[in-house]
């Protein structure tokens, strides 16, 4: 039994470390791309900063995680990736055209904002998974 786990150990790494790589692309550019600064905000203990990004890297994390179950090569799994990465970034776009305030509103520490945009991005994940064939 040990054996087939050591045989596994390349390719569990190689997912694990991939998918460590590609939530690091996307956090980076989820926060170069929206105008608040989330990890300085999320520094001075601001919750709905803190609640938008993580309800984004959810709604990331759970297709991603689903393509690495479900997908045998390692560009498949990249795709979807990137199609998850497409999907949370037009969430955030749909959120502020839809919701002009929404900036000012995390700025101002409002965390019921951050905590309806983020369940809004985590349900976007969720869907995105879901429709995964």
């Amino acid at each position: 039994m040990i054996p087939n786990y050591l045989a596994a150990m390349p390719q569990f790494l190689t997912y694990v470390l991939m998918g460590g790589l590609l939530l690091w692309l996307f956090a980076s550019l989820y926060t170069f791309l929206t105008p608040q600064d989330e990890m300085a905000l999320i520094r001075e203990g601001n919750m709905a900063a803190c609640l938008l990004l993580i309800g984004a890297l959810l709604g990331f994390l759970l297709p991603l995680a689903k393509a690495i179950a479900q997908h045998s090569t390692l560009m498949a799994t990249i795709q979807w990736a990137l199609l998850s990465a497409l999907v949370q970034l037009g969430v955030y776009a749909a959120l502020r055209l839809f919701w002009q305030g929404l900036h000012a509103a995390v700025l101002a520490e409002r965390s019921a904002v951050g905590l309806f945009a983020g369940f809004i991005s985590v349900s976007a994940g969720i869907l995105n998974a879901a429709a995964m064939p």
